[in-house]
């Protein structure tokens, strides 16, 4: 099947190239990067409308680590902080600070007793390799539960976009701080779990099971004017120094942790802040928000990135095999524009689309559609272009060559109704009009055998005939024009060999070749005639001593329509496709013709020939 001349077979091949390596490039990790940056960008684009927070951060800052001299006090002022805040009755306390080490025992009271004032206590717990990190006893009696503080950094570019719901370590499994919050400030009591989601209440978190838990994308909340973070703040040194403020933590759930700049190794990069770090405790805030706003965003299937992409790489094909010009690329253009455009959409559906591998799929597609479409109009036109110089080099070719014949006929038809003549010279007019007439049909017919056997319409004839019979046929031709010239054609005792293949084609290219040292040399000169059998080979050549060549000009001479400087000068009619047809017909037959000439001394064209049937060998390539 073709459509506006372009081969199915070929064009599905190279379309199923471009197919197969997008699918192979989206396999990579460079294309993992570039999703987790589409969908970067699709976040700053596209960021969740501002809502309520339930949450609030307790935050220990570089003020206050300096107001508590540091960290060696740390327990005993975040006891009076907290001390502070259970006079509000916040909903949740989730304390992002581990409290495993042994401490100052006084200072280990005063914070469990903290604790045991706030009531809903959730304390933090650390998966290393040795297992898990847990609080104290003294601690963890207090508290209602322990979540895990775990964040999944990209491990390509350390970004972080998901938060882990559950950690696993032997027989213990813990939920993440921020899900363990949620889950006491809107009494849920049991989690069911299914593969693909998690059900807390009525609330379900589209969340599937994988070898490494269950991972949620966090929908951080754009910050506010100036860089400050959507989720309020309060430092613990402002809330001691100034107990009203404990005011904004009421009825609230409040994430306490560690924001000081000295705290780098709590700190992650995510979508909105690649150059300034996030501290863990916020991204555990921005976690406990996307629950509690039920705003989630949901993997698409990797696979639905890749049957998109395939889809639209079929619609990029038949575009540009059913249609051309500006409409097939326009509609190629929407192609790709609707590759961009649907993770877009999806995203605003809360779903994130695979966006590397349906964009580069489609980009090859249409590329080498395209590619393939314009290479092939412009084969085309070059081979329109090329028909149309071999019709004008026919029509060329036909004008000079029958003008000789047409005037002769002409001429003789004009002598016989002008001039009473006896039968005799009316015979012989009679005659030459005939052969003439025969001269001018098998013109035609070997001009048309040429373009034939070059387009590759016909094979090359397969007919023995004597190189002997060959050249007299065209001596004899020639010798009235060589007599008017005062001419001498000298030959040599042609070789018993007898050639095979097409003798009118090799008649026309012998005879040019005489013809056009005669019609070229000045009168009173000789042309001389050799053949011999060189080996394997046949060499004719006819050697003038008329006009010659440089260099230059021999490597034309060969060319349609060329025509020395010289020649033209010469007065000489012509139009420079003679030689063209003697080379073809010569590579036709399985030779090749030799040129040596000089200028003011002549040249001599030589015809190489296989002998026997061998020349045959290429004749239909």
């Amino acid at each position: 099947m073709q459509a506006r001349g372009i081969p199915a077979s070929t064009y599905g091949l190279a379309l199923a190239g471009a197919v197969a390596i997008g699918l192979l490039v989206s396999s990579t990790p460079l294309a993992k990067r570039i999703d987790n940056y589409a969908v970067d960008f699709l976040f700053s684009m596209h960021p969740p409308g501002p809502w309520q927070t339930e949450s609030m951060i307790l935050a220990l800052d570089d003020a206050s680590y300096q107001h508590m001299g540091g960290v060696v006090h740390m327990r005993r002022e975040l006891a009076k902080g907290l001390t502070i805040l259970a006079t509000v009755k916040p909903k949740v306390v989730a304390v992002d600070v581990l409290l495993a080490d042994e401490g100052d025992a006084a200072e280990n009271q005063e914070l469990a007793a903290a604790f045991k004032a706030c009531g809903n206590v959730i304390l933090a717990a650390q998966l290393l390799k040795t297992g898990w990190e847990t609080p104290l006893p003294l601690f963890s009696n207090t508290a209602k539960s322990i979540g895990h503080v775990s964040a999944d950094a990209d491990y390509y570019d350390g970004i972080t976009r998901h938060a882990p719901l559950e950690r696993a370590a032997g027989k213990t499994r813990l939920w993440a701080l921020a899900m363990e919050a949620y889950m006491k400030a809107h009494n849920v009591s049991q989690v069911v779990e299914s593969p693909t989601d998690l059900d807390l209440n009525g609330v379900v978190i589209p969340v599937r099971r994988n070898e490494d838990g269950r991972s949620l994308r966090v929908r951080f909340l754009a910050p506010l004017e100036g860089g400050v973070s959507a989720i309020p703040h309060i430092t613990l040194k402002e809330l001691i120094e100034n107990p009203a403020n404990a005011e904004a933590a009421r009825d609230n759930v409040i994430f306490v942790g560690a924001t000081a700049q000295s705290a780098m190794r709590d700190r992650y990069m995510t979508p909105y802040t690649k150059m300034t770090p996030m501290p863990g405790v916020e991204i555990h805030a921005q976690l406990y928000e996307t629950i509690a706003s039920h705003r989630f965003l949901v993997d698409e299937n990797p696979t639905s990135g890749l049957l998109l992409g395939i889809g639209l790489a079929i619609a990029a094909g038949a575009t540009f095999f059913f249609l051309s010009g500006v409409p097939a690329y326009l509609l190629g253009g929407l192609l790709l524009l609707v590759a961009h455009a649907i993770p877009h959409l999806f995203f605003l559906r809360g779903i994130v689309f695979p966006y590397f591998a349906p964009v580069v799929i489609t980009w090859l597609s249409v590329s080498t559609a395209a590619s393939f479409a314009h290479f092939l109009t412009r084969r085309q036109l070059r081979n329109s272009e090329s028909e149309k110089s071999r019709y004008q080099q026919a029509i060329h070719f036909v004008a000079h060559e029958m003008r000789s014949p047409l005037s002769a006929i002409q001429g003789s038809s004009e002598l016989m109704t002008r001039y009473n003549m006896n039968d005799d010279k009316r015979k012989q007019m009679a005659q030459m009009i005939n052969a003439e007439s025969k001269r001018l049909a098998k013109m035609i017919q070997t001009f048309l055998d040429v373009e034939r056997l070059t387009d590759g319409q016909i094979q090359l004839k397969k007919e023995p005939f004597a190189l002997h019979d060959l050249m007299e046929v065209c001596l004899d031709r020639v010798a009235p024009l060589a007599e008017r010239k005062q001419i001498r054609v000298t030959t040599e005792k042609a070789p018993q060999v007898t050639l095979e293949g097409d003798r009118e084609l090799m008649e026309y290219a012998f005879y040019n070749l005489l013809n056009n040292a005669i019609k070229y040399s000045p009168a009173e000169t000789r042309v001389t005639v050799r053949s011999s059998v060189e080996g394997p080979v046949l060499r004719l050549s006819v050697k003038d001593e008329g006009i010659g060549m440089d260099e230059k000009e021999l490597k034309q001479i060969f060319q349609k329509f060329y025509r020395t400087k010289k020649a033209e000068a010469s007065g000489e009619a012509g139009t420079g496709i003679g030689l063209s047809i003697v080379e073809q017909i010569v590579t036709h037959h399985g030779g090749q013709m030799e040129v040596t000439s000089k200028p003011g001394q002549g040249s001599c064209f030589t015809m190489v020939l296989p002998v026997g049937g061998s020349q045959l060998c290429h004749a239909s390539s």
